[in-house]
């Protein structure tokens, strides 16, 4: 009976849906303010309705009702009750669920925390979340029903791959889709006030909460698939091009520069067709993520779809919101009021730079991610895009893009002497030139070490340069301390978060410049008492158990790290249900870097087992600086002005300060 009830509040809120996105437009017509109110009961009545289809799948799943065929292919009676919640989003039909949910979230939010927001501007923006809604909970009614009944019922279920049975994969799809989903209220405010054809200040005052949360929740989603890559895939990376990593980057990429764009339009009042563009893009990219994953055009871990029929009806979804949007938009930009001129060099043009280089990066990853799928949809062939292209580049366009967020805060708006400016930087250039020859002095001069070192360099540039920042604003050094102290409790939260968030950058780029330079990798085959040396640290194959668990068997190895006096237990498993070899890495970390350590084939004819050890130098500074970035996102968050309706000037604009901020 559980079943019927999901689907039956699944199908209810269809309809729902379909109110929202039809009756608030229609009290726009009109001016119906009573038409125009519909939208807010419609969107919590979506909340709650998907909320109990949502919940109805949960019970399916811990009670293993396998009479619902979903929980047949994903769930099996020996899985840990971890694993039986996580494989509710674990596929195709689930994951869909999970994605109108929070959408249906956020479409609650506006209304419940929207409460500055104009009616108008509202009632048009939950009628655009309305038409998402309707058309994905559509498409899971119609094609991917995670509800469908199975006779007769098996005695036991499938079982969830093995891959996906791990406690990361508990938070980050969640967390991915919280970002993908996210930016869909950008994009209905975007669609709002083209509607409205108003743009302005407190339009980017309303939108810039939601691109931040959406952004926080991108950052910390794909921090965590990368963790879950390194630690658990066994081959020693965090990042490898992947498709389906891309399709998560290139929205993070544009919704980066959204941000910016944002400060811009509520700061100068400039940059209103960009900023509008830039919204609908990054929200039809994270549509076209989910087309690639779940319409079985990609193969990987991440992608469930297989039916030709769901890829064609998310394209067709696809194709009706960008293609829409891109023409609404084509309508209405250029009838927007353009105002705000601003000097070449100035805190505006820095920001517009930063704009063009991260939409540039995008571009990049994108034109490499689709060309393999296009060139076989034509003829051409399989064709492989890795790692070589990317880096070759993405890189370059992102170099520029470091050395520009290091200059940007000391760019005042309207207009900057670039005298001034150096004499700012002046010591933040000495020390970044330090870095470089310090980190160069101790390697071994060669080609990578050359990378590494200026990889460094630019990391110690970011960090210095918002640190230095930092300290001019509260004039440390040049006022009394306790006045020092009293402008850092004044300052606003928003200048914190760009603070955490460029940190957050730098420690990411130290993370990736010292692993690629400096990790060292062997490939040996050892019988247990035989000793390794990796990084000057002694490693002994003490012993190699085997281990009974309720869903898998292990041959779990024990590698004693002498040094530290630390025992290393990586794993090789054989699941029960689905019957899949995995491998479990063993990795001993310390603030600065990991030992790595995986156990292979074997046992051969001597006895010998393959063993991959790495030293990962630098690792650990990757997820300090994802970690500190969703910080900053989420502190900039919680400063009060995104809160407050800005007072309006005797014109009917609204005023907004211009302090030092740099969001």
């Amino acid at each position: 009976m559980t079943p019927e009830i999901g689907f039956f509040t699944l199908s209810l809120s269809l309809g729902v849906a379909l109110i929202q996105s039809s009756i608030p437009l229609i009290g726009l017509k009109k001016n119906n303010i009573a038409l125009m109110a519909i939208a807010n009961n419609a969107a919590i009545m979506q909340l709650v309705l998907i909320g109990i289809s949502f919940t109805a799948l949960v019970y399916a799943f811990l009670t293993s009702d396998f009479s619902v065929i979903n929980v047949y292919q994903n769930s099996h009676t020996t899985k840990p009750i971890i694993y039986k919640i996580t494989g509710v989003w674990g596929n195709h039909e689930g994951s869909l669920l999970l994605w109108v949910l929070i959408l249906a979230i956020f479409g609650a939010a506006v209304v419940l925390f929207g409460n500055n927001l104009s009616k108008r501007i509202k009632a048009a923006a939950l009628s655009v979340q309305g038409m998402i809604g309707s058309g994905f909970i559509a498409f899971i009614i119609f094609t991917s029903n995670p509800f469908e009944r199975l006779s007769p019922i098996p005695i036991d279920g499938k079982g969830l791959n093995p891959l996906l049975q791990d406690p990361g994969l508990a938070i980050h799809p969640p967390m991915l889709y919280l970002g993908y989903v996210g930016f869909s209220m950008a994009f209905s405010f975007a669609i709002a006030a083209l509607i409205e054809g108003k743009v302005d200040a407190l339009w980017a005052r309303w939108v810039r909460p939601w691109t931040l949360a959406a952004w926080s929740f991108l950052t910390v989603g794909i921090g965590l698939g990368s963790w879950w890559a390194y630690y658990e895939l066994g081959w020693g990376g965090w990042w490898y091009w992947d498709p389906v990593e891309n399709a998560s980057f290139i929205p993070w990429l544009t919704g980066t520069a959204l941000i910016h764009s944002l400060v811009v339009l509520e700061k100068r009042d400039s940059l209103r067709s960009w900023t509008i563009l830039l919204a609908i893009v990054t929200f039809s990219l994270s549509l076209l993520g989910t087309f690639l994953v779940r319409s079985g055009v990609l193969t990987s871990v991440h992608a469930f779809a297989s039916d030709p029929s769901r890829g064609i009806f998310i394209l067709i979804l696809l194709l009706i919101t960008v293609g829409g949007s891109l023409t609404l938009y084509a309508i209405k930009a250029p009838k927007l009021d353009q105002s705000g001129i601003f000097s070449p060099v100035s805190r505006e043009s820095s920001l517009l730079m930063n704009n063009i280089f991260l939409a540039s990066s995008a571009s990049t990853v994108l034109i490499g991610t689709l060309y393999p799928l296009v060139a076989e949809s034509i003829g051409i062939g399989k064709i492989s895009v890795g790692p070589p292209y990317f880096n070759m580049v993405f890189i370059p366009i992102f170099i520029p893009l470091i050395i520009l967020m290091g200059i940007g805060p000391y760019l005042p708006w309207r207009q900057a002497k670039i005298i001034n400016t150096y004499l700012n930087l002046k010591l933040v250039i000495v020390l970044t030139i330090i870095s470089f020859i310090l980190f160069f002095m101790f390697s071994n001069h060669g080609l990578n070490d050359l990378a590494g070192c200026a990889g460094m360099a630019l990391s110690a540039w970011v960090i210095f340069s918002t640190t230095n920042d930092f300290i001019n604003k509260i004039r440390l050094f040049k006022s009394p301390i306790n006045e020092s102290l009293n402008r850092a409790k004044n300052l606003r939260r928003s200048s914190y978060g760009m603070m955490f968030a460029h940190i957050g950058i730098g420690l990411l780029i130290i993370g990736i410049s010292g692993s690629s330079a400096w990790k060292q990798e062997l490939i040996v085959s050892l019988k247990p008492g035989d000793e390794i040396k990796i990084a000057e640290k002694r490693i002994i194959f003490e012993n190699i158990n085997v281990l009974n668990e309720a869903n898998y068997q292990s041959l779990m190895g024990e590698f004693n790290l002498i040094d530290q006096k630390i025992l290393m237990k990586p794993e090789r498993r054989i699941y029960n249900q689905p019957e899949q070899l995995t491998t479990e890495a063993a990795i001993h970390s310390n603030l600065w870097s990991d030992i790595y350590l995986v156990i292979g084939d074997g046992p051969n004819n001597d006895g010998a087992y393959t063993v991959r050890a790495f030293f990962e130098p630098f690792i650990p500074f990757l997820w300090y600086g994802v970690l500190i970035m969703g910080m900053g996102g989420i502190l900039s968050l919680t400063d009060r002005s995104l809160r407050i309706t800005p007072k309006k000037s005797r014109n009917n604009k609204p005023i907004l300060r211009e302090d030092n901020i740099y969001e």
